[in-house]
C-alpha cells in the first residue's frame, strides 16, 4: 500500500481526524497539501509532520465558497503537477433534539459544513483527479446516513446526502472512462488519542480510532483498492 509520490489533498485536516491522517499518509511517502480554517493548527501540523517543504503545503481554505475551493485544487496542481486524491475530513455534529422540535438552523448549518463543501471540493477537483492514474476521493461518513435516529434527522439527512453525491461522483468517473474512483469510509463514531487521554479507562466499544481510520484511507488511496468505485466500508463494530 505504497503512496510514494502520490499528492493527496486532505480537506479537514487541523480537525481531530486530520493530523493522524496526514502522519500515516506521509509515512506512506506521499505529498500533502493540506486545508483547515485555522492556520494556527496547520502550521502546527506541518511542524509536527517534520517532513520536506518540497512534499508538503497548507492554507486557510474557505471551501463553502466555490472559487476559493477551484483555486485550491488549481494550486495544488500548478505546484506539485497533478492531484492523485482527496479526502475529506471536514465533520462537526448538531442534534439530540426530537424531530418535531429540533431548530431547523442546525440542518442548514450541518448542509453547509457536511454537504456544500463536498459539492464545492469535488466539482473542484473533478477533472484533476480523473486525470490521474490513481485518482481516488474518500467520504468518511457516519452510520447515521443509513440508519438515522430520531434526535438526529439533521445530522443523518445532511450525512446521506454527501454520500449520495458521493456516489454520484463515481459514476461520473465511470462514465468518463476514468481509473478514477469515489468511496465512503462509514464509521459509528471517532475515537482520538486526546479523548484516551482523557478517559483512558473507557471501552469505547463502539467507536473506531483515528489510526484505524487512516489504515482505511490509506487501503483506499492504495493500488489495492484501485477497482473499488461506489462504495460503502464500513469500519465499525
Amino acid at each position: 500500500m505504497d503512496l510514494e509520490g502520490r499528492v493527496i489533498a486532505i480537506a479537514g485536516a487541523g480537525g481531530g481526524l486530520g493530523p493522524v491522517v496526514a502522519a500515516r499518509m506521509a509515512e506512506q511517502g506521499a505529498t500533502l497539501s493540506l486545508t483547515d480554517r485555522d492556520q494556527s493548527r496547520l502550521d502546527a501540523l506541518v511542524g509536527d509532520l517534520a517532513i520536506g517543504s518540497e512534499r508538503v503545503d497548507s492554507t486557510v481554505v474557505d471551501l463553502l465558497d466555490e472559487s476559493a475551493a477551484a483555486g485550491w485544487a488549481d494550486a495544488i496542481s500548478e505546484r506539485f503537477g497533478r492531484v492523485d486524491g482527496l479526502l475529506h475530513l471536514v465533520g462537526g455534529w448538531r442534534g439530540g433534539q426530537p424531530l418535531a422540535t429540533a431548530p431547523l438552523a442546525d440542518y442548514e448549518w450541518l448542509h453547509d459544513l457536511l454537504v456544500r463543501t463536498v459539492i464545492n471540493t469535488t466539482r473542484a477537483f473533478h477533472d484533476a483527479l480523473a486525470a490521474s492514474e490513481h485518482g481516488r476521493f474518500v467520504l468518511v461518513s457516519s452510520s447515521q446516513a443509513q440508519a438515522p435516529g430520531g434526535t438526529n434527522a439533521a445530522y443523518g439527512a445532511t450525512k446521506a446526502a454527501a454520500e449520495s453525491w458521493t456516489l454520484a461522483l463515481a459514476d461520473s468517473f465511470r462514465i468518463a472512462g476514468s481509473a478514477a474512483t469515489a468511496n465512503i469510509l462509514v464509521i459509528n463514531a471517532i475515537v482520538t488519542p486526546q479523548m484516551r487521554e482523557q478517559n483512558p479507562d473507557k471501552a469505547y466499544k463502539t467507536f473506531t480510532s483515528t489510526e484505524q481510520i487512516a489504515d482505511g484511507l490509506i487501503f483506499i488511496c492504495s493500488d489495492s483498492a484501485a477497482k473499488m468505485n461506489g462504495k460503502r466500508l464500513p469500519l465499525y463494530p
